[in-house]
């Protein structure tokens, strides 16, 4: 029998936990659903990825107001996926923040994503008709750029080509705790449909060259002790050279994209197959991967159609 189509079938819900990290700094987890970071500062609060409705943030807002009644002033978005970016209006934040490229990708890419996702992973998007349309930034940045809540400094730095080509992270140097996105995942796939493969690592490096304490993952657990997050680092680093050197042999030789998925397959299924969305996210992580290693830089656009396409080609 065919496999339910990317994550169609799962409709199980997941426990939340909203976990401090860092002095006024929580990690909001979901069992390998997207997370999303808090920064709480003296006269305002930050948020780093917004879920994919506004419904969504307000799971969210509760918590955040558990601990704090301050206003939320900045909504900062790590990359342009629909996931992360969709529940931006929710919040009622002063200002939208994202990298040049981030902003760059939702103009090019962002409702042929947003359809995409949404038929990929129909549980993530609960209330869709909540969502008013795209998010759109209203501070962008090139490479970096500091905000202050009161007197407490965040840091947020395109520190190179990773999931996307428009990644950014969050520093908070007085804590040392570091807000990835997707760019560090733990225990669940690293999605890499949009990935730039063979730059990954060196962002990985530009992190760990911060030591932080502590980091909020994309997907997966808080990563609280540098122990912790240093495993964090090293099994992101092996997933994403699992799935880019088998492909890439296959291309290197004249072979198919069937054949690639073949190799990445046994390369990656002894170590990966119990990680969160690891079924979802091969069948595109092997197609960005055949492609950037026949040279095609910029990732093609996913549409729904491409998606089923290509899923039925590579599942059937």
């Amino acid at each position: 029998m065919a496999k339910a189509f990317a994550s169609q079938g799962d409709m199980t819900a997941k426990t939340i936990s909203f976990v401090e990290i860092g002095r006024g700094v929580y990690a909001f987890t979901a069992q390998g659903d997207p997370n999303t970071g808090v920064v709480i500062g003296d006269d305002a609060v930050m948020v780093v990825d917004a879920q994919a409705t506004p419904v969504m943030a307000k799971q969210v807002i509760e918590q955040i107001r558990t601990v704090t009644d301050k206003p939320i002033k900045y909504v900062v978005l790590s990359h342009y996926h629909a996931v992360r970016v969709l529940g931006a209006s929710g919040y009622g934040a002063q200002e939208i923040v994202a990298s040049h490229t981030c902003r760059a990708m939702i103009h090019e890419r962002g409702q042929e994503d947003w359809d995409s996702e949404f038929a990929r992973f129909p549980r993530l998007f609960q209330a869709a008709e909540s969502i008013p349309g795209l998010t759109w930034p209203t501070m962008t940045f090139q490479r970096q750029m500091t905000l202050y809540l009161g007197k407490r400094r965040v840091d947020l730095m395109h520190l190179g080509r990773a999931h996307t080509a428009g990644d950014v992270v969050a520093y908070v140097p007085d804590a040392g705790v570091m807000l990835t996105g997707d760019i560090v995942e733990y225990r669940s796939a690293c999605y890499c449909g949009d990935a730039h493969f063979q730059d990954w690592p060196g962002t990985l490096d530009a992190i760990a060259r911060f030591s932080p304490d502590a980091i909020a993952p994309g997907r997966g657990d808080a990563l609280i002790g540098r122990a912790t997050v240093e495993e964090a680092l090293a099994l992101t680093r092996d997933f994403v050279a699992s799935t880019y050197a088998p492909a890439a042999r296959v291309a290197a030789r004249g072979g198919s994209l069937k054949e690639a998925w073949d190799a990445v397959r046994a390369a990656c299924d002894p170590k990966f197959s119990s990680y969160a969305i690891y079924e979802h996210c091969l069948p595109f992580n092997v197609a960005r991967a055949y492609d950037e290693a026949l040279g095609i830089d910029t990732p093609r656009i996913w549409t729904a159609q491409r998606d089923k396409e290509m899923w039925a080609s590579l599942q059937g």
